[in-house]
């Protein structure tokens, strides 16, 4: 029977803007990546069962640093900025882009797992088929997370799963969530912190 993986504790360790202090030891990294506004720091929050591990703002576009949680003291949840916030100005918002992208593309990272996070009612946007692109490309494991589906009833929920499912490859699976109601909670911990 498979057991339910818990979260036990988690804390903030440090912020990268680059590859200086990068931490490159042998725990898990599991990586948080998203457009603004599709409630990350929320659902990193619900997944940790802590309130304000991650600060989330109700600026998108906060998140301008890649944030290291260290969680059970033996997985690190990784927080990168998240893209594409208008008010960024189109220079900061390449300089966020060209920072997601090397932590995916650099080497220097060892990421177990992605978790793609994407606004259910909105689906897949520029950036998130951008990412999905960069993670098949470089062979990164990754699951998608269609977060505030709770904003959604049941038919349209269906219908947005479907069109989401239509653009990835077969093997990935896409989670319903909603940090609000910690919907996909269990679901979401079972398929990162099971390797």
């Amino acid at each position: 029977m498979k057991k339910d993986h818990i979260v036990k504790n988690a804390h903030f360790v440090q912020s990268v803007v680059g590859s200086h202090n990068v931490i490159g030891d042998e725990k898990p990294q599991i990586a948080f990546v998203g457009r603004s506004n599709v409630g990350k720091s929320s659902l990193i929050n619900m997944l940790t069962g802590q309130k304000s591990l991650v600060r989330s703002s109700s600026t998108p576009g906060k998140t301008q640093m890649i944030n290291y949680f260290l969680v059970n003291e033996e997985i690190y949840f990784v927080d990168l900025p998240g893209y594409g916030y208008a008010k960024l100005g189109m220079k900061y918002r390449e300089k966020l882009r060209k920072l997601i992208l090397w932590f995916f593309v650099s080497g220097e990272v060892v990421i177990t797992k992605t978790v793609l996070i994407v606004d259910a009612k909105i689906g897949l946007q520029e950036f998130d088929r951008e990412m999905i692109g960069v993670l098949e490309q470089y062979n990164h494991p990754f699951i998608v997370v269609a977060n505030k589906c709770d904003k959604l009833n049941q038919k349209s929920l269906h219908h947005a799963l479907v069109n989401i499912q239509s653009e990835l490859p077969e093997d990935v699976i896409i989670v319903p969530a909603s940090a609000s109601k910690s919907r996909g909670r269990q679901e979401i911990l079972d398929e990162i912190m099971s390797e």
